[in-house]
C-alpha cells in the first residue's frame, strides 16, 4: 500500500475490516440418527473453538447466550446430523481398511428472521488411529473452513456505512479564491479544479 492514501482508499479499509457478522452457533440436531448426547456436545464446542480461529466472525455466541439478544449483524449456524456411521477404535489400531468412524451433517447460515445466506453438506470421518470422537473434531474444522472460504454477504451496519461515507473536499481553495479573486483560475471554479476527484 503507497505511503500516502487517499481519504476515500482509507475509509474504505475501514470499512472492509470492520464489516463482519457475529455467529451464534446453534445446539446440534441429532436428526433421526440417535446420536449420543456426549457426540453431539463435542461437535457443539469444537465448532464454537473452530469458528473462532477462522477470523471470519466478529463474535462467536453459543446458543442461549445473552450477548445474542442484542448483538448486532447475527447470523445464526445450525448443523443436523445426516447418517453416522459408528467405528472402532480397536479395528482402526489393526488395519486403515476398516473401523472409520463417519459423520455427514447439514450445515446452514441464516439470519434471524429466516434468510438463508449458505447452505452446505460436510463430512467428518476417523479412518486411522485416534478415538471416535476425533470425527467430531474433523467435522467441526470442516465446516469452518467451508464458511471461510464461501462468499458472505456485507452484514447491515456495513451498508449504512458506505451509504454515509461521501468524497471530503477541502475548503482551504474557496477561501484562498475569495481571499485573492484576481488569482483564481479562469475556467473551473478553484476549488473544484485543485480537487482531483471532481
Amino acid at each position: 500500500m503507497p505511503a500516502r492514501a487517499t481519504v476515500a482508499q482509507l475509509a474504505r479499509l475501514s470499512a472492509e475490516s470492520s464489516a463482519q457478522w457475529n455467529v451464534q452457533v446453534s445446539k446440534v440436531d441429532p436428526g433421526a440418527v440417535g446420536l449420543t448426547p456426549s457426540f453431539q456436545v463435542a461437535i457443539f464446542e469444537n465448532l464454537l473453538q473452530e469458528l473462532s480461529k477462522t477470523k471470519r466472525f466478529k463474535g462467536v455466541l453459543r446458543d442461549g447466550e445473552q450477548k445474542a439478544a442484542n448483538a448486532s449483524d447475527l447470523l445464526l449456524l445450525k448443523t443436523i446430523v445426516e447418517k453416522y456411521t459408528a467405528g472402532s477404535e480397536t479395528r482402526r489400531a489393526v488395519t486403515t481398511v476398516t473401523g472409520a468412524t463417519k459423520l455427514t451433517v447439514h450445515t446452514q447460515l441464516s439470519t434471524p428472521d429466516g434468510e438463508i445466506i449458505l447452505e452446505r453438506t460436510v463430512q467428518g470421518n476417523v479412518r486411522f488411529i485416534g478415538s471416535d470422537l476425533r470425527a467430531t473434531h474433523n467435522l467441526a474444522r470442516n465446516i469452518a473452513k467451508t464458511i471461510k472460504r464461501s462468499s458472505l454477504p456485507e452484514p447491515p451496519s456495513s451498508v449504512v456505512t458506505h451509504s454515509l461515507t461521501m468524497p471530503v473536499f477541502s475548503l482551504r481553495p474557496v477561501l484562498e479564491s475569495m481571499e485573492h479573486p484576481s488569482e483564481a483560475r479562469i475556467g473551473k471554479p478553484a476549488y473544484l479544479a485543485q480537487n482531483k476527484y471532481l
